[in-house]
């Protein structure tokens, strides 16, 4: 069955996932706003976010538009979107 909502949790889990645990204490506490560059995240981690979310909930949308967020928040709403559009 394919998740019909991405949330932050899930976002974390997928950063952690991506970029081990080490990064973890970054992802502590409200992030929802923050960069993902104030986060340590780069242009290539989040690429790899990418790529894990499309694989995991199946999404099939545009290559660039994930990659494209500033911030969790932005990354969120984007996959929600592709998530709304493909049902």
């Amino acid at each position: 069955m394919t998740q019909n909502t991405f949330t932050l949790a899930d976002l974390k889990r997928i950063l952690l996932e991506g970029a081990g645990a080490d990064s973890g204490s970054a992802l502590e506490g409200d992030i929802t706003d923050a960069t993902f560059e104030e986060l340590g995240y780069d242009s290539l981690a989040l690429l790899e976010t990418s790529t894990r979310i499309e694989r995991e909930f199946h999404l099939a949308g545009d290559d660039d538009a994930l990659i494209t967020a500033k911030t969790p928040r932005e990354l969120i709403e984007l996959v929600n979107a592709q998530l709304a559009a493909s049902v």
